[in-house]
């Protein structure tokens, strides 16, 4: 177990790493492998800060707490740290048993009705017909219609474009603000007027 520290505005005494390391090896035993563990300790005004980060094969597992006392704060993180790992394991477990009753001889001796469809249809012949897609799909003709209600012909103000907008009944509308800059309203599907500004 490789245990990485750090301290911020903070020095890692040994009884502070004897604490942590006799978690972790609580937490490697519940995870049943390796890992690799970063410990960061930092004082910020009058807050202790523990950060404490576990790389294992099941993911990453982060704690942060925080006390008056750095002692308190690497118990905090180290508990939660544990509780984590404990989650971790009873949902690995749960996923395996429930894949090991998918597959259980059990599970074979009464047919679902998925089994006894593929059991008749083995015991008898039926005709399939399958559909056969074209080689290429036909596209379909781009139909233009050239509007020129979507388009502002004098400047205006973002709010002005957005009131003409509405007034004309238009999903986008093309308008210079008062500075001459090329601005287009759009709205989306869900409503909202968005603003595009081309460059």
């Amino acid at each position: 177990m490789n245990v990485e520290y750090t301290g911020r505005h903070y020095e890692v005494t040994a009884a502070d790493r004897k604490e942590i390391e006799a978690s972790l090896t609580k937490i490697k035993k519940i995870l049943r492998g390796e890992f690799e563990s970063k410990v960061v300790l930092a004082v910020e005004k009058r807050r202790h800060k523990a950060e404490i980060t576990i790389s294992s094969r099941v993911g990453p597992l982060v704690a942060l707490a925080q006390a008056n006392d750095m002692r308190i704060a690497i118990g905090q993180a180290l508990e939660h740290l544990e509780k984590q790992a404990l989650k971790n394991k009873t949902r690995i477990i749960a996923k395996k048993r429930r894949n090991h009753k998918e597959w259980d001889g059990e599970a074979a001796v009464q047919p679902t009705p998925k089994t006894a469809i593929a059991a008749a249809a083995a015991t008898s012949t039926m005709s399939m017909v399958v559909h056969k897609f074209p080689a290429f799909a036909k596209s379909t003709e781009v139909h233009l219609v050239r509007s020129d209600e979507a388009v502002a012909l004098r400047p205006m103000t973002l709010e002005e474009a957005i009131k003409e907008a509405h007034f004309r009944d238009r999903d986008v509308f093309v308008f210079r603000d008062p500075k001459g800059k090329l601005m287009i309203l759009h709205r989306t599907r869900d409503g909202k007027m968005e603003l595009i500004e081309a460059p």
